[in-house]
């Protein structure tokens, strides 16, 4: 009995101690702040007083839970003169793709101009009354992703009228130092490639923002007056998840980190044949076609070995979602389907497995699968990526053909990160 009340007692304590330590751990999470609430908290004098235009979009919320706008639409001496609204619109609810018109804000009845219709570079005329742009947008850590196209022609706009113009930052979600993938090819410039950078640039708003504003990069005379509200307490190894902030779907087909995790790879199979997973709820970690068999295709993928991931087998009948997927690929019709789970961030290279990916497609249904040559080149920045895996040549031999340029862009970056 004795020594049944010892065993009971040292559980007990064991428990407590435990308990403890993981109460301490979770109160003591750091607390990053963005850009925006650090500007609201401590630089409000950098913005009263003057008419400003804030591109933005329904991401930009405060630690209060409350929109950067809806914030600073209530303060005095804070004039909102126009807001300028990006892909999916400033409160996020347009689907991928979708023309976005001029309007006026529900929330403050402020007027908004679109930056994703026939015009996605702010105008002289847009600017006219404008004394100082603000960008507050939350980025996804790929160069396809829009919202950095957006910001390099505020930036570029900013410089030709003589605008100074604030950048709130922002983390990168899948975290600020890796970095993979091939450079664009500046003959491929599109506004899902806006300038020279890898696929995964490892880099926050904020770094890209100075990055941009340089003449050569920027194409302009001069650069702009720019400057950046840091973060506090953001680390280059955070994602998304460390940072004690709230996810917000950045757009309609990310709803979850690990969607932005594999979407700087996945993101690719827009360019081909195959459904990327919109119209489900798990795009571009739930993949496939009517003409794939989904076991061949995970028995191939399983000889490379490909780190921190594993596949599963699954089919899927893609449907039109309202505000997610207006007509996506294979439209009710089923699909035979492989679901991607990353078991292992950290090791996970999105982009090598994708590249093994699309050329085991290629391998296994040559008859059936195609390229949407537009679309792959953009995504891929070049031409390169098509003409090789339709002339043959192996994964490796893909990865390897971009290292050099690679190496060369991450000494470049170094001298533009703020963290």
């Amino acid at each position: 009995m004795a020594i049944g009340k010892k065993i009971f007692y040292l559980i007990f304590f064991s428990f407590i101690v435990i308990n403890f330590s993981c109460k301490e751990k979770i109160e003591n999470k750091i607390e990053v702040y963005t850009g925006a609430d650090v500007l609201v908290s401590e630089n409000l004098n950098l913005i009263e007083n003057k008419n400003l235009g804030i591109i933005t979009n329904h991401t930009a919320i405060l630690k209060s839970g409350i929109h950067l706008v809806d914030t600073l639409s209530k303060l005095n001496n804070i004039n909102i003169a126009c807001l300028f609204g990006p892909e999916h619109g400033i409160r996020g609810n347009a689907s991928d793709g979708t023309i976005i018109n001029d309007s006026v804000d529900s929330k403050t009845g402020i007027p908004i101009r679109s930056l994703y219709g026939n015009i996605r570079k702010p105008t002289q005329e847009y600017l006219q009354n404008i004394d100082l742009l603000i960008f507050d947008i939350q980025d996804v850590g790929a160069r396809f992703y829009t919202y950095i196209s957006t910001m390099y022609y505020a930036i570029q706009a900013a410089s030709e009228n003589n605008i100074p113009i604030l950048i709130l930052d922002r983390p990168n979600p899948i975290n600020g130092i890796n970095v993979n993938g091939p450079m664009l090819d500046s003959n491929f410039t599109s506004f899902v490639g806006i300038t020279e950078l890898p696929i995964q640039h490892g880099m926050t708003i904020g770094e890209l923002a100075n990055y941009f504003n340089q003449p050569k990069i920027l194409k302009t005379k001069i650069p702009a007056e720019l400057k950046i509200i840091k973060m506090k307490n953001w680390k280059r190894e955070f994602y998304f998840g460390d940072c004690n902030l709230k996810w917000i779907n950045p757009s309609p087909n990310i709803p979850i980190l690990e969607t932005a995790i594999v979407y700087p790879g996945l993101c690719l199979i827009e360019g081909i044949n195959i459904s990327e997973g919109r119209g489900t709820n798990s795009p571009f970690t739930l993949i496939g076609s009517p003409y794939i068999n989904s076991e061949n295709v995970i028995d191939e993928m399983n000889k490379y070995n490909s780190a921190g991931v594993k596949l599963k087998d699954s089919n899927f009948t893609p449907i039109e979602i309202p505000n997610m997927a207006s007509n996506p690929k294979y439209k009710n019709e089923k699909c035979n389907g492989i679901l991607i789970k990353v078991t292992n961030r950290n090791i996970f290279n999105p982009i090598e497995f994708s590249v093994k990916l699309i050329h085991t497609f290629h391998k296994l249904y040559p008859e059936n699968f195609s390229f949407r040559e537009n679309s792959i080149d953009r995504l891929w920045g070049s031409d390169n990526f098509r003409k090789d895996i339709l002339s043959g040549k192996t994964p490796n031999e893909i990865i390897e053909s971009y290292q050099s340029k690679l190496n060369e862009f991450k000494k470049i970056r170094k001298q533009f990160l703020l963290y």
